[in-house]
């Protein structure tokens, strides 16, 4: 029997993912993976109750449960990561750095010690086996499909991860959730930063950055107001921006020597639009650059954003149409059809 260690989060997802693999007849063994447990002011963190709800499950399906404290290495890898670059002024993508380093790297490492064959989590993803190669694939539900934040996962860890989701709808999980009497069968999704809750970006960034105001510039240069520290906007950013006397703004770039926002009235000015931009940390899941280098992809800019054709020449992709605020930080993620090839991070 193989035994596969599954994260259980405290979320319906998870729950069923288990559920689905004791009724495959795996011996599973049920994980929650403490990642944060800080509350910041006015907002408190729900690990405690995400904990129990995922030792409750364990115990209604009666299968082992662990706790994996991965606390200090998640804010080493993850949570500083993401305060370096938004200080550098870009947008980061947390839970894609959280699932390449600690999901399907550090707790499938320790899995793997513990004697597990596999790991699985509720992500909606799939996996295709091919003879020569493992790939990720797109989920049933697209409107769930979360390969988007998936694609920096290596071959070698999909090898060993098994995503029980992947045919299934969310309305679907729900559903067999309920049947099997599941404490979280009605649990509402987390929704806000992936490790802080409820909590906004903001106000989880004032707790680490110190900013100061700044001036709001227009397209023309004119001064429209202050801002209360740049590294709070991001590109194609409307709301929350305080100027403007009914006038739409929408955000097109940040000076962040000068502590400067640059902002348009105008939903056509090309600095909000672009053709082309170039990338770095590419990487690719189960391809050689030289084999996607120079053909026609389908990218998607972010997620449940459109798959548009585009073209990677090394490091610099073009698209057959200008794409509206592409932010650096973010990601962009290549497709062939349902298979997720890989992707690399927007650096203009």
């Amino acid at each position: 029997m193989k035994k596969v260690f599954v994260g259980l989060s405290g979320g319906v997802d998870s729950s069923v993912a288990a559920l689905l693999l004791k009724e495959q007849g795996y011996d599973v063994v049920g994980a929650h993976m403490k990642n944060w447990t800080k509350s910041l002011p006015g907002f408190a963190c729900p690990w405690r109750e995400d904990y129990q709800d995922a030792k409750r499950v364990a115990v209604q399906l009666g299968i082992p449960f662990e706790l994996f404290d991965f606390e200090q290495q998640y804010f080493d890898k993850v949570v500083q990561y993401m305060l370096d670059e938004f200080k550098r002024g870009v947008t980061p993508n947390p839970d894609v750095m959280c699932n390449q380093e600690i999901k399907f790297k550090l707790f499938l490492d320790m899995a793997l010690d513990r004697g597990a064959d596999f790991i699985a989590t509720g992500h909606y993803a799939a996996i295709s086996h091919q003879p020569s190669a493992v790939s990720l694939s797109t989920a049933k539900d697209a409107n769930k499909d979360q390969t988007y934040f998936l694609y920096r996962v290596t071959e070698k860890a999909l090898k060993k991860t098994l995503f029980p989701l992947g045919d299934l709808t969310k309305k679907e999980v729900r559903e067999i959730a309920k049947k099997a009497g599941l404490v979280t069968a009605n649990k509402k999704e987390s929704m806000g930063i992936c490790f802080v809750g409820k909590v906004g970006i903001k106000e989880f960034l004032s707790q680490y950055i110190e900013t100061k105001p700044g001036k709001i510039k227009d397209q023309n240069g004119l001064v429209l107001g202050e801002h209360d520290g740049a590294i709070f906007y991001t590109i194609g950013q409307r709301n929350g921006l305080g100027v403007g006397g009914g006038l739409p703004y929408y955000v097109t770039g940040k000076n962040m020597t000068k502590n400067e926002v640059y902002v348009t009235s105008q939903l056509d000015d090309p600095k909000l639009w672009l053709s082309k931009v170039r990338l770095n940390s590419i990487h690719l899941i189960n391809h050689k650059l030289s084999t996607i280098n120079h053909k026609p992809l389908l990218v998607r800019t972010r997620h449940r954003g459109p798959l548009v054709p585009a073209i990677l020449e090394g490091d610099t992709l073009t698209f057959d149409e200008p794409q509206r605020a592409l932010t650096p930080g973010q990601s962009a993620v290549f497709y062939n059809g349902q298979t997720c090839i890989g992707g690399g991070i927007i650096t203009l």
